[in-house]
């Protein structure tokens, strides 16, 4: 088939928000964007976080059930063409880990945390690509527990921030049991402000145009202010003091009756007004228009572009420009990179030919950042490598993924048990295995046969091969191949043996 076709089918995005979980399908062909089918599911799952941080379990069991019906809709679509992202709430989540091993159950896709910064970037590709334009706009996206804020000129955004505050988390703090007051409104303003004073520079009036509300929030309160004729549907400063008045006349969210509001977005609709008007009062917005694209739809804009980069073999992935920029950042020597990436790929896949391209990419972005540590210490630098890897914002990573190439560079060098969990999957102990017999035979720093050594396996079983009359002119490279092998053989994960011939 030819890749061009293969790329113009059918891509899903599962937004699993704090608020609602939403499952979009959509194509894109010569640029243009078409839904193709839209599921939405109000979980409250923000709601769901007790006071030491865990996910209760009537939350847990709302999100399952609505994955579970995602599924069904997902049946027959391969998991290359699926990309399910986790937000706020899961990123706060203590028992998160727990939670995802069962969502990943139900929905039979992975299921990753991205960090508040990817995930307004990813909001900004989707409002960029349905609403193009050329001129600097502000985009706001408020969430149940975070809101996005974003500053970008046509496709690319210049400052993207998010904010540890939403429409769930004030609505339950500081309207409490659904009541409304004046005084829950100016203590949920002042709170708001609080977080966002520290971007008030960064996303003053002088840097933007124009100021667009992406998805829930923003589009309710747009849509009720266009109902009730208060607007033509922007929102304004004067606006929404008719809205917060109307709020007040009622008193209580469950007697709000308002014309073009949904009584799923009662109970959140008091937190996302006081965001919405301190925002307008701290970034002088006097008039936020409604926006279409958001998180669901840029998902799917940045999975296309990964099929377009991995298919056509062009430059597009956002990954791979962030891997040339941390290693620009950090002072990488990409000269002893690439050595590295080569013997180890060559390795990966001479052993597992059948691997997935996902796993084949994360080993060799391990070996592109695998000495990033060596900026804050030679020493232990695999260390400080992993630790930078797991926590440096990285445009186009979720943070799960970001984790597991933190944990593969960990494994570099050193014993095996300091990854001993993860030594449990067998592909992630033949990456680290791969990298490992890299960095030994790369270890002089000089030129390096990739073809030198040859890695055969099944299994848990490793036959690493090579020629005599290469061992005997390597004799410090055997010996530390050795001493590989010993450590495996300590740890039982992988089975090492070394072999030569003539």
């Amino acid at each position: 088939m030819d890749p061009r076709n293969h790329l113009n089918g059918p891509l899903a995005a599962i937004d699993m928000g704090s608020n609602s979980f939403r499952l979009e399908i959509g194509q894109v062909h010569q640029d243009r964007y078409r839904r193709i089918d839209y599921l939405k599911e109000t979980v409250r799952l923000g709601a769901g976080l007790d006071g030491n941080g865990m996910l209760t379990e009537d939350a847990a069991q709302r999100g399952l059930a609505c994955l579970r019906r995602f599924a069904a809709r997902l049946a027959g679509f391969e998991p290359a063409r699926v990309r399910a992202v986790a937000t706020q709430t899961l990123r706060e989540a203590r028992n998160r880990n727990a939670f995802l091993l069962r969502a990943q159950e139900a929905l039979g896709y992975p299921i990753e945390v991205i960090s508040g910064r990817e995930e307004a970037r990813l909001i900004y590709a989707g409002v960029a690509h349905l609403q193009p334009g050329d001129e600097s706009r502000l985009v706001i996206d408020i969430g149940g527990r975070s809101t996005e804020l974003i500053l970008g000129q046509g496709k690319l955004p210049r400052v993207a921030e998010s904010f540890g505050v939403g429409c769930v988390s004030l609505s339950l703090r500081f309207f409490e049991g659904g009541q409304i007051t004046e005084a829950g409104f100016r203590a949920a303003q002042v709170a708001a402000g609080a977080e966002f004073e520290e971007g008030l520079q960064s996303f003053a009036p002088a840097h933007w145009r124009k100021a667009l509300g992406s998805s829930g929030t923003a589009g309710a309160v747009s849509q009720l202010l266009a109902a009730a004729g208060v607007t033509d549907g922007r929102i304004t400063p004067a606006a929404l003091r008719w809205c917060m008045q109307a709020l007040l006349e009622a008193g209580h969210v469950e007697r709000i009756a308002l014309a073009g509001l949904k009584p799923e977005r009662r109970a959140v609709l008091p937190g996302g007004l006081a965001i919405l008007y301190t925002l307008a009062a701290h970034f002088g917005i006097a008039e936020l228009w409604p926006a279409k694209g958001a998180l669901r739809q840029g998902v799917i804009i940045d999975l296309h572009e990964r099929h377009l980069a991995l298919q056509l073999r062009r430059p597009g992935d956002m990954r791979d420009t962030s891997v040339a920029e941390l290693q620009r950042r950090f002072a990488v020597d990409t000269a002893q990179a690439q050595r590295v990436a080569a013997v180890a790929l060559a390795l990966f896949d001479s052993a597992l030919p059948d691997a997935g391209g996902d796993e084949r990419r994360e080993l060799a972005w391990a070996c592109a950042l695998h000495e990033i540590g060596q900026m804050v210490s030679h020493h232990d630098h695999h260390r400080h490598s992993a630790y930078l890897l797991t926590h440096v914002d990285a445009a186009g990573f979720s943070q799960s993924q970001q984790r597991r190439i933190g944990e593969l560079v960990l494994g570099q060098r050193g014993g095996l048990r300091k990854i001993e969990p993860q030594l449990a999957s067998e592909t992630f102990a033949w990456q680290v295995l791969c990298l490992r017999l890299a960095a030994i035979k790369c270890h002089a720093r000089g030129a390096a046969d990739p073809r030198a050594l040859t890695l055969r396996g099944r299994g848990r079983d490793a036959q690493l091969a090579f020629h005599q009359a290469w061992a005997e002119r390597s004799p410090r490279t055997v010996y530390l191949l050795q001493e590989e092998a010993a450590a495996w053989a300590r740890s039982g994960t992988l089975r090492l043996q070394l072999s030569t011939g003539a």
